[in-house]
């Protein structure tokens, strides 16, 4: 039969078993969750400096072209509005299934003009360079389909840009299908830098992965000022001197503070592209 004291001495023993176990699960889970924010940490940090660069960019619906924007944000600010009201008109909605063929000719030269509610932007096209890209712009743009479109993001923290591209104004549009990353060696990206004046395609790569190559769609994004980004983002034009002018506009208005639902921080200024084309010289 148990005495007392035994009974008293197994009780005192089970529940100092007690405590050490609770001490031993709690610093385990101190270093889980330890591990998880240096994780994170490491991810934010890495992410941060890759253009929509995760999210810039694209999605048809079924999120095949989802980009992943997690760039870093802007900084909120409310400078006015230097831009007109945009033209009468209204977005396309149509997708395709497939790349266009291609019909462009790569020996050529090619401008796209942006005419938007705060001026023109003409960009040259690098039609030898990055084919597939101009050549599904000059698709697209035949089709009216960035016409009426919104610039929906406007980065002023380690990277500096304007992001087009999308009739959804979301980040989460593109044209159904995707095209091929080209142009990563161009001789203008040294030093892991976009210098100003580059126009550059959106897309979803993954950098810590390494997936999301050739995804490409409709979306790009216009350096206003020299940004350390990493040779990802195909280069396939260059914003002329009026049309840096537009840009620094647009950014000297600021940005306003993230969106709740898609975390994009849109232009102060409503920089809305009335009509989009391209032409050859």
């Amino acid at each position: 039969m148990v005495s007392q004291e035994q009974r008293r001495r197994q009780l005192a023993r089970e529940k100092f078993l007690r405590q050490q176990q609770r001490r031993t699960d709690a610093r385990r889970k101190a270093r889980i969750r330890n591990s998880v924010i240096a994780s994170a940490l490491g991810v934010i940090v890495v992410l941060s400096v890759t253009v929509f660069l995760t999210k810039p960019f694209e999605d048809d619906g079924k999120k095949e072209n989802a980009g992943a924007e997690v760039t870093p944000s802007a900084t909120p600010s409310k400078a006015p509005d230097p831009c007109e009201k945009p033209a009468p008109g209204k977005v396309k909605s149509e997708t395709w299934k497939k790349e266009p063929a291609m019909t462009i000719d790569k020996s050529a030269k090619y401008t796209m003009k942006l005419d938007t509610t705060c001026g023109e932007i003409d960009v040259a096209l690098k039609a030898s360079a990055a084919p597939h890209t101009v050549n599904s712009f000059d698709f697209l743009l035949g089709k009216g389909y960035l016409d009426h479109s919104k610039c929906h993001r406007l980065t002023n923290q380690g990277i500096y840009v304007l992001q087009c591209g999308d009739p959804q104004g979301t980040g989460m549009g593109g044209p159904g299908y995707t095209i091929p990353d080209e142009n990563l060696k161009d001789k203008s990206l040294k030093g892991g830098m976009y210098p100003a004046g580059t126009v550059a395609m959106a897309n979803q790569y993954n950098a810590q992965t390494k997936q999301g190559r050739n995804s490409g769609g409709s979306q790009f994004f216009l350096v206003y000022q020299d940004s350390q980004l990493p040779a990802d983002y195909t280069p396939f034009g260059t914003v002329s001197e009026a049309g840096m002018k537009v840009l620094k506009k647009i950014a000297d208005a600021g940005a306003q503070a993230p969106d709740p639902q898609t975390g994009n921080t849109a232009p102060n200024a409503t920089v809305v592209i009335n009509k989009a084309t391209i032409t050859e010289s």
